[in-house]
């Protein structure tokens, strides 16, 4: 294991590299300690969470790692030695939570001997330049992942907090066409369910996935049966672990529903609308719902679909996601990025916004309700106060005023400490 100084040499280069001596955010007192300083952000419009008030000419101090002063720089003093960033004009928000990613590419094999200026520029390309200072990964295979996030963990690498479900669960002889010849797990009965959720959780996996209806051809989605959906999840729950379904239509959904899943990891816009008692059964069992709307354009854009296909295909996930919020189904933000290829979620954010959901129903899906669902949210509150984790996003422009700016990411802190500065 490399030594303090090995890591923060390591992480120093990899700093420079990725632009944090460019002119983003000014500093002063600049320090060099490998130690955690006080660090203190001045000047910018703060949103505490998706429901407090916002705070103007604002003031957040991070101190090891964790927040210890959050208020208006008039009522704040500045501690002596503090490591300050003037970020007068700029828009501070707490870390994003992205809920459905996929280390599944090529270029993330190998991840226990990779070069790590290579696995922080691949983390940057793909999640922390836009703010994703937590990830869920929902299909990847697991020692590889694990090997990636032990690397981020010690410092080494700088990147997202990691959850990793490891590869998902079919049903039998059903793995999705897309990613034949390799298979996936296949459930063949209750028991063996319960002894492959069982074994995978001793692995280490954070949590189960499902394919509720797995895509076996382009013409065919295979349910997994209810009893097998039931085992697998009662299992999952007596460990305290989450189970996400990916559905693939209204029978998934059913699947999942019926079988006590926790949240489904798609809309289903192959399934039609969903109506108000069926968007009602969802909430009263409390599943929530990862809508991934970005991921419809992207499939059809790469299937040649026209224009209007594509709008309409589209128009019914949004009335999805638009009658499951009306509702007040809990909404988790995720884009299958990963397996997507498309990293920007601009699209995402703006489709959320067409569903009828305001900026903080979007940032709660970015922050309270995910580290809410995933049981972190003690010192990961998905908020910036006192004594929760220096998890920060400071913004170029103020996603109030257009939802897009949430992708202008200036800079990101996961523990006081920076995982992504923007090159100016």
């Amino acid at each position: 294991m490399a030594s303090p100084i090995q890591r923060y040499t390591a992480k120093l280069i990899l700093c420079l590299l990725a632009g944090s001596s460019s002119t983003g955010c000014s500093h002063s007192n600049q320090s060099d300690s490998p130690q955690d300083q006080t660090r203190v952000l001045v000047g910018a419009r703060i949103y505490p969470s998706a429901r407090a008030r916002p705070i103007d000419d604002g003031v957040i101090i991070v101190k090891d790692g964790r927040i210890v002063t959050i208020g208006e720089r008039r009522a704040v003093p500045i501690p002596p030695s503090s490591d300050v960033l003037d970020c007068s004009g700029l828009v501070i928000v707490p870390g994003f939570w992205n809920s459905h990613v996929h280390f599944s590419e090529e270029h993330w094999n190998g991840a226990d001997t990779a070069s790590s200026p290579g696995l922080a520029r691949q983390l940057r390309e793909m999640l922390t330049r836009y703010g994703f200072v937590h990830v869920l990964d929902t299909g990847s295979w697991l020692a590889n992942t694990q090997a990636l996030r032990r690397r981020v963990e010690t410092g080494e690498v700088p990147g997202p907090a990691i959850l990793t479900t490891g590869p998902g669960f079919v049903p039998e002889a059903a793995s999705p066409f897309y990613i034949l010849p390799a298979k996936l797990p296949e459930l063949r009965s209750a028991q063996d369910a319960k002894a492959q959720v069982a074994a995978r959780l001793d692995e280490g996996a954070d949590a189960i996935k499902l394919f509720t209806g797995s895509v076996a051809s382009p013409t065919r989605i295979v349910p997994m049966p209810v009893d097998i959906v039931r085992a697998a999840t009662a299992e999952a729950h007596r460990r305290r672990k989450l189970v996400v379904a990916h559905p693939s239509n209204n029978a998934g959904v059913e699947a999942a529903l019926s079988g006590n899943v926790d949240i489904l990891a798609h809309t289903t816009p192959d399934g039609g609308p969903w109506d108000s008692a069926f968007a009602g059964r969802m909430k009263r069992a409390g599943m929530g719902l990862i809508p991934t709307l970005q991921l419809w354009k992207f499939e059809l854009s790469r299937r040649g679909a026209d224009s209007l296909t594509m709008e309409r295909f589209i128009g019914v996930a949004i009335e999805q996601l638009r009658t499951y919020a009306a509702h007040g189904g809990e909404i988790l933000f995720g884009t299958d990025v990963g397996y997507m290829t498309v990293y920007d979620p601009t699209d995402e954010y703006r489709y959320m916004e067409r569903a009828g959901l305001s900026f903080r129903q979007v940032l709660a899906a970015l922050t309270t309700a995910p580290a809410q669902r995933f049981g972190v949210a003690g010192r990961t509150s998905g908020t910036l106060e006192p004594g929760v984790d220096g998890d920060l996003v400071v913004l170029d422009a103020d996603p109030e005023r257009d939802i897009g700016a949430l992708a202008q990411v200036r800079r990101v802190y996961r523990r006081g400490q920076p995982i992504f500065v923007a090159e100016r």
